[in-house]
């Protein structure tokens, strides 16, 4: 019997011009297309935080690309620090906190 794919999980905050932006829209797509579980959300103090979960190659793809973020976004900061593996939940968008 093989062995489950070792995954990881990293939760991260990001900081600058980030909402209104198309950004939590921008990173659902990115995680689908990297086979990511997590979430995303707006939070009220104007930063987006987010929760991926999966191989780490593609885990670390994503945080990298979140330094980037979708065209009008300008990310100043990127608090990245390990998280806690949702299982396979799928990636969704979840309301503002």
């Amino acid at each position: 019997m093989a062995e489950p794919a070792h995954r990881v999980a990293t939760h991260v905050v990001l900081h600058g011009r980030v909402q209104g932006v198309f950004y939590r829209n921008w990173t659902v797509e990115q995680a689908l297309e990297l086979g990511l579980d997590g979430w995303v959300r707006n939070r009220n103090d104007g930063t987006v935080e987010a929760l991926f979960a999966g191989s780490p190659t593609a885990v670390a793809d994503m945080v990298s690309r979140c330094h980037r973020g979708p065209t009008h976004a300008r990310v100043t900061e990127v608090d990245a620090t390990p998280g806690s593996d949702p299982g396979a939940t799928g990636f969704h968008k979840l309301p503002t906190v």
